[in-house]
């Protein structure tokens, strides 16, 4: 089995930039007497989740994702806020157009992290002076704080980033030479997609290290874990040849449909528009995915095509996508003709999950979202929906 460990010192150099406890940063800048307290962001019931927390309230044991009524019991002097998504995503597209206009390959990953592909940028100007620049400018337009890990590939690059977050530079590069003597002390939790059970898994194998992990034979790896074993043993190895997706390039998810027979009819192209954006939002969270554009199309009988879209917060919940989908319709169709084709798609994706409770205290919507894609996924997305989807 060829396992291409000659890229394990490749020649690139990539840039992973984090924003720095993100939703917590925005919120002291909206209020600047939150500066070092305790702050959890999150539903605010008790069945909520915590989907942000100050460093203040990490030192209690807080973390993202626990529920929220063991953070109260940790932590029970902290300042609690529901936050604000629609806010957060207009700080995130204002880092993201300060990357864009300065670096020609990069790939929003989430709400809150940016890969950059600087290969070939050395000969004309040095990549870490350009990274630290490009990072004081972030943080000086936005007033947000931010660290970035530079090394050879989007692994190593991501767990750099990870152990600049505990320096005060917050800033640290990792030159090819250094790859693994900088890995092999490490947990093995730092590898980047290493959930729990996989690690639980390791360290009853006896492997708490990444340089333990780097020594497993691949293909005992494979044999415990699948292909998946490979991936993970290829990251302690330093070895990860994934590319910089260019964010412009970035995969969309839509559908159109061409109709049988034009119409105007407006309640049928509302229950098409449901039906569609129903599905199209379940694919989102199966991929793990979130959207911030919504682009409505039609396509009149006379085949004059028009297209609208919205930026909107990040999201992929049903009943947010779909009130914007018919509003968009609704704004689009003006000249009362027959309609040939109507689309819906979505864009500017980037990856993170919804959580479907960051900052709502509905658990009663949350739990129906779970079982609805817990039986779309057993008997198919065509297995129930909305009354207002159906003819």
């Amino acid at each position: 089995m060829n396992f291409k460990t000659s890229l394990q010192f490749d020649n690139r150099q990539i840039v992973h930039m984090d924003l720095d406890t993100f939703f917590v940063s925005v919120e002291r800048l909206q209020n600047r007497a939150l500066n070092e307290k305790p702050v959890i962001i999150g539903g605010l019931s008790d069945r909520g989740v915590v989907a942000g927390c100050s460093y203040e309230a990490r030192r209690f044991g807080v973390h993202s994702a626990m529920p929220m009524r063991m953070a109260r019991q940790l932590c029970p002097q902290a300042v609690y806020i529901r936050g604000d998504m629609d806010t957060y995503s207009h700080y995130s597209n204002m880092v993201t157009d300060i990357i864009a206009e300065k670096t020609p390959v990069y790939e929003k990953a989430s709400i809150d992290e940016h890969y950059l592909d600087l290969t070939g940028m050395d000969k004309y100007f040095g990549c870490y002076k350009f990274s630290h620049e490009l990072r004081q400018t972030i943080m000086r337009e936005t007033g947000l704080p931010i660290s970035f890990g530079l090394s050879v590939n989007k692994t190593v690059s991501k767990i750099a980033t990870g152990e600049a977050k505990a320096g005060i530079s917050r800033e640290l590069y990792i030159e090819a030479p250094q790859v693994q003597p900088f890995l092999n002390p490490l947990s093995i939790r730092k590898i980047p997609m290493l959930g729990p059970q996989t690690y639980r898994l390791l360290r009853s194998m006896g492997i708490e290290k990444i340089e333990a992990l780097s020594h497993v034979p691949p293909d005992m790896m494979e044999r415990v874990l699948g292909k998946n074993g490979i991936e993970i043993w290829e990251k302690a190895n330093g070895i990860d040849p994934s590319p910089v997706e260019r964010y412009h390039e970035r995969k969309s998810i839509g559908s159109e449909q061409t109709f049988e027979t034009d119409t105007t009819d407006m309640r049928f192209l509302n229950e098409w528009i449901v039906r569609i954006t129903e599905k199209l939002a379940f694919e989102l969270r199966m991929r793990n995915k979130l959207t911030s554009c919504i682009t409505v199309k039609i396509r009149y009988a006379d085949f004059d095509t028009h297209t609208i879209q919205k930026r909107i917060p990040y999201t992929s919940f049903d009943h947010v996508l779909i009130r914007e989908a018919k509003d968009l319709l609704q704004r689009l169709y003006k000249r009362c003709v027959l309609i040939r084709l109507l689309g819906v798609r979505f864009t500017h994706l980037v990856s993170g999950s919804q959580q479907l409770n960051l900052f709502e205290d509905t658990p009663e919507q949350v739990n129906l979202y779970l079982a609805m894609d817990r039986i779309r996924k057993r008997f198919g997305v065509d297995a129930l929906g909305r009354a207002a989807g159906i003819k």
